[in-house]
C-alpha cells in the first residue's frame, strides 16, 4: 500500500495547508477590522471540517466472500498474521469501524451491545453516549493481544427464540430449520455486539483513512442506518464476490437493493471485486486457460449486475497476504491486488480531494473574491482622489469650492438612498422570514407525528407504503415552497444590490445564491431509500412494528436533520448576504466623507495638498499589496495536487500460472 499510503499522505498535507489558507484569511478579516460573526463560524467550520475530513472505503459482501481477509491484506499484513479474524467460520458479525481517534491518540475496540437495537436510538446517536459502550484497549506492541481483542467482533450468543423475534433476527419464512422440521427453533444464534468501532495507529488511518467492514445481507437489512447513512457517504464502496460462486442469489439482494441505488447516485464511489481467483488456478490447465476462466467469470458478473467490465478487479486476498507476509513479490503480482491498490490512489484520492476543493471555493471562495472587489475599489476611489488633487493643483479658491459643493450634493444624495435602503432591509427581513417558515422544523414535526400514527395504524405492506409515501410527499412539498421562497428572497436581494451599483457606481457584485437543489436532490435519495427499505427481503419479512422503528429511526430522523440543516444554513445565508453590501455602503461612504473633508482643508490651505497627496499615494500601495495576498489566498483553494501514481501492468498469464502452481 506504499503508493496509497504516499498520495494519502500528500492529500493530507494539501488539506493543512488550506487550513492554513483558510485560518490566515480569518486573521487577515480580524486584523483589518473587516470580521463579521457569521463570517467568523463559516471560517472556523471550515478548518474544523478540514482538521477532521476522512476518507471512508466501505466494504460490502454476503458471508465468506473474503472482504475482512482483503482488509488484512490491504492494511494489516506487515503485523505478519491475520489481525482481524477472517479463518474459516468465522466471520465478522457486526459492522467495524476502523479508525484514529486523533483526539483520544488512543488504540482501543469500543462495542456496541446488539441489545440497544430495541431502542429507538440510532448508531450515530449512540456514539455521543460513550457510557453505552465496552472498551477494550489495544497493546499495539503485541500482536498477540490484538488478535485476541479483535476476536470480539465476531462474538455471537444464543438467545430465546423471543428476544431474536424482538431484535430482528428470526425471519420464519427463511428459516431452514423451519422449513425442515415445521416448527421454530427454541434458540437463534444472535451476534454480541451491535456495532464496533477499532482506534489503531496505522499509518493509512493516522492520514484520515476509515475503513468500514459491513456483514452480510441480514445485517444490511436489519440495520437500515448503514444502506441510508453510512454507504452513501463513503468515498469508495468495495463491493466483494467469490470467483468460485460467481453472482449468487444473496449477492445479488444485496446489489439490487443497497448498491445499485448509490451507483446511480455516484457511478465512481462503487467497484466490484471478484475475489478467490486462485480457486480458479490449476496446474492442468494452461496459464492463457487459466486467465480465460477469471476473464469469463469477470465477464458474467459484468453482465449480472449491469457494469462495465473494466470496474471489475479480480484478485486473491488470501494469496495477497501470504505474498506480503513471506515477502514474495510473484505472488503478490498474481493475487492482483496492486491493481486494485493503484486504483484506490489514482480514483478515490483525488475524487474526494476534488468535493473538498468545490466545497471550499462555494463556500469561502466568494469571500475572498468580495473583499478583492472592495479593496479593489478603494484603490481605483484612491487614485480618482489622486488625480483630482494634483489636477487642482494651482487653481483658483473658485474652483475649489465648486468642487467642495459639488461633493456635498453627491453625499447628500448617497446618505438619502443609504435611508431607503434600510427601509428596504424591513421589506428583506419580511420575505427572509417568509424563506424559514417553509422549512420550520415544527411543520415537519408534526408531519413525523401524522405519518407515525398511519403507518401504527395500517395492517398491511400497502398501508406501510402509503404512510411512507405521504410522509416523503409532505417533505417534497415543503421543499418545493423553500425552493419558491429562496428565489423570491434572492431577487430582492439582487434588485438592492444592483440600484447601488447602477445609481452610486459602486463596484459589481454578486450576492451569494441559496440553492436549495441540494437538499431536493438528497430528499430524492432518501425516498428511493424508502422504496429499498420497503421492498428488502428482511423487511418484507419482519414484524410491522419492527419495520416502522427502523424507517422512523433511519430515513425520517435523516429527513428531519436534512431539513434541520437546511433552515440552519437559510439563516446563516440571511445573516451574511447582505454583508458585501453593507461593506460597500460603509467604505463609500467614509471615501466620500474623507474627499470632503480633504477639499474643505485644500480650500483654507493649500499647504495640505501635498500632504494629503503624499498619504494617498501611501494607501494606494498598501491597497494593492493586499490585493495580491487576497488573490494568493484565493489561488490556493482551486489549486490541487497530482496524487496521481502508475498502475501496475497487468499479471502476465505465465507469472499467475507459475506462482500457483508454487503456492500448491
Amino acid at each position: 500500500m506504499e503508493s496509497l499510503n504516499q498520495t494519502l499522505s500528500s492529500y493530507q498535507q494539501w488539506r493543512e495547508t488550506l487550513a492554513e489558507t483558510v485560518t490566515n484569511f480569518h486573521h487577515w478579516l480580524t486584523d483589518n477590522q473587516l470580521i463579521q460573526a457569521e463570517q467568523e463560524l463559516r471560517l472556523f467550520d471550515a478548518v474544523d471540517t478540514l482538521k477532521k475530513d476522512q476518507l471512508t472505503i466501505a466494504f460490502v459482501a454476503e458471508f465468506s466472500r473474503g472482504k475482512t481477509e482483503l482488509i488484512n491484506a490491504l492494511f494489516f499484513a506487515e503485523y505478519g498474521r491475520r489481525l482481524l479474524p477472517s479463518e474459516a467460520g468465522r466471520t465478522t458479525m457486526c459492522p467495524t469501524e476502523l479508525l484514529y481517534d486523533r483526539d483520544s491518540n488512543d488504540s482501543y475496540i469500543m462495542l456496541l451491545p446488539i441489545e440497544t437495537r430495541a431502542s429507538d436510538r440510532s448508531i450515530a446517536q449512540f456514539k455521543h453516549d460513550p457510557v453505552e459502550w465496552s472498551r477494550i484497549r489495544l497493546d499495539t506492541e503485541s500482536a498477540d493481544q490484538m488478535s485476541q481483542a479483535m476476536n470480539e467482533v465476531v462474538r455471537t450468543d444464543q438467545v430465546p427464540l423471543e428476544k431474536a423475534k424482538n431484535l430482528g433476527f428470526y425471519h420464519q419464512e427463511s428459516d431452514p430449520y423451519f422449513q425442515k422440521h415445521g416448527k421454530p427453533p427454541e434458540t437463534v444464534e444472535i451476534p454480541h455486539w451491535r456495532h464496533a468501532v477499532i482506534s489503531f495507529p496505522h499509518d493509512l488511518l493516522k492520514n484520515g483513512l476509515v475503513v468500514l467492514d459491513t456483514p452480510g445481507l441480514n445485517a444490511l437489512g436489519n440495520e437500515p442506518e448503514l444502506t441510508i447513512n453510512t454507504l452513501p457517504s463513503a468515498q469508495a464502496v468495495l463491493f466483494l464476490l467469490a470467483a468460485d460462486t460467481g453472482v449468487t442469489r444473496s449477492d445479488l439482494d444485496i446489489w439490487e437493493h443497497y448498491i445499485s441505488s448509490i451507483r446511480k447516485n455516484n457511478v465512481d464511489s462503487c467497484t466490484v471485486v471478484l475475489n478467490k481467483i486462485d480457486t480458479l488456478w490449476d496446474d492442468l490447465k494452461t496459464p492463457d486457460e487459466i486467465n480465460a476462466s477469471i476473464q469469463r467469470q469477470c465477464q458474467s458478473t459484468a453482465e449480472q449486475l449491469d457494469v462495465p467490465t473494466d470496474t471489475i478487479f479480480p484478485l486473491s486476498a488470501q494469496k495477497a497476504l501470504v505474498g506480503k507476509i513471506h515477502k514474495n513479490d510473484e505472488l503478490l503480482t498474481a493475487s492482483r491486488l496492486p491493481e486494485l491498490e493503484a486504483f484506490l490512489s489514482n480514483t478515490i484520492i483525488p475524487a474526494r480531494q476534488t468535493i473538498v476543493k468545490n466545497n471550499l471555493i462555494e463556500h469561502i471562495g466568494p469571500m475572498i473574491t468580495e473583499q478583492i472587489t472592495i479593496q479593489k475599489t478603494q484603490e481605483q476611489d484612491t487614485r480618482e482622489q489622486l488625480t483630482e488633487l494634483v489636477s487642482i493643483r494651482g487653481k483658483n479658491a473658485d474652483v475649489i469650492m465648486h468642487l467642495v459643493n459639488k461633493t456635498q450634493q453627491e453625499q447628500d444624495i448617497y446618505l438619502e438612498h443609504v435611508q431607503i435602503y434600510q427601509g428596504s432591509r424591513r421589506l428583506l427581513q419580511a420575505q427572509g422570514n417568509r424563506l424559514l417558515n417553509t422549512m420550520n422544523i415544527d411543520i415537519i414535526d408534526r408531519l413525523i407525528n401524522n405519518t407515525r400514527n398511519e403507518m401504527k395504524n395500517s395492517w398491511t405492506t400497502v398501508g406501510l407504503k402509503r404512510g411512507m409515501e405521504s410522509f416523503f410527499d409532505g417533505t417534497h412539498d415543503a421543499m418545493e415552497q423553500t425552493s419558491r421562497q429562496a428565489d423570491k428572497t434572492f431577487q430582492l436581494i439582487e434588485s438592492t444590490y444592483r440600484k447601488f451599483h447602477e445609481e452610486h457606481g459602486l463596484p459589481e457584485l454578486k450576492p451569494k445564491y441559496f440553492n436549495s437543489s441540494a437538499y431536493t436532490t438528497e430528499l430524492e435519495r432518501l425516498y428511493q431509500e424508502a422504496d429499498n427499505f420497503r421492498r428488502s427481503p428482511m423487511t418484507v419479512m419482519a414484524e410491522q412494528q419492527f419495520v416502522i422503528k427502523k424507517f422512523f429511526i433511519s430515513l425520517v430522523s435523516h429527513t428531519r436533520n436534512l431539513f434541520y440543516k437546511a433552515e440552519q444554513d437559510a439563516e446563516l445565508w440571511l445573516k451574511e448576504v447582505m454583508n458585501p453590501l453593507i461593506q460597500q455602503i460603509k467604505e463609500h461612504k467614509i471615501n466620500m466623507e474623507k474627499r470632503l473633508d480633504t477639499l474643505k482643508r485644500i480650500s483654507h490651505s493649500r499647504e495640505t495638498i501635498d500632504e494629503r497627496i503624499n498619504q494617498l499615494e501611501i494607501h494606494c500601495s498598501e491597497t494593492a499589496k493586499k490585493i495580491l495576498l487576497l488573490e494568493k489566498m484565493r489561488g490556493s483553494l482551486t489549486t490541487g495536487s497530482d496524487f496521481s501514481v502508475q498502475k501496475p501492468a497487468q499479471t502476465s498469464p505465465r507469472t499467475a500460472n507459475s506462482t500457483a502452481a508454487e503456492t500448491a
